[in-house]
């Protein structure tokens, strides 16, 4: 009997030390360090033909400097523009978005932050084009009359 227990006390020795050597590590996720004042913004109503512009404040809570490794815009029409040196921790920055309102219609569209080993955030622009007059104004067939009866 007593081999029997030796036996079973080595083989629960021998498992427990390998299922703690086979162990995953923890993954853990890296400290998100970019903070952003808002995550949206809506540009209203906006004459067709018209580039709108938004400045996005972004900061890092960390300590260590911050690279945005990139930032992509959803489609052509919105144009992101950042600065590529580092924000050091504490310190903040701007992204600045625009906005080709070529299109009439209601859009919104995304911009993706691409930071600190593969992190990522989302800032999104909502809007409306209309449809902008030709002219500045109508014409007014009255004038050429007055003028046609002064001379």
């Amino acid at each position: 009997m007593k081999p029997l227990f030796a036996v079973l006390f080595l083989i629960l020795l021998i498992s427990k030390s390998y299922s703690q050597a086979s162990a995953p590590a923890v993954n853990s996720k890296p400290q998100d360090v970019l903070r952003l004042k808002e995550v949206s913004h809506d540009f209203g109503k906006i004459p067709q033909g018209r580039p709108v512009t938004y400045n996005f404040e972004i900061s890092n809570i960390g300590t260590d400097p911050l690279i945005l490794e990139n930032v992509q815009a959803s489609c052509g029409c919105t144009t992101p523009e950042w600065s590529k040196a580092p924000i050091a921790g504490g310190a903040g920055s701007m992204i600045k978005v625009g906005y080709n309102a070529y299109a009439e219609g209601p859009f919104r569209k995304t911009v993706t932050i691409f930071y600190h080993d593969h992190q990522s955030k989302s800032l999104t622009i909502t809007g409306e084009v209309y449809k902008s007059p030709t002219s500045s104004a109508p014409e007014n067939s009255s004038l050429q009359l007055l003028k046609q009866i002064n001379q």
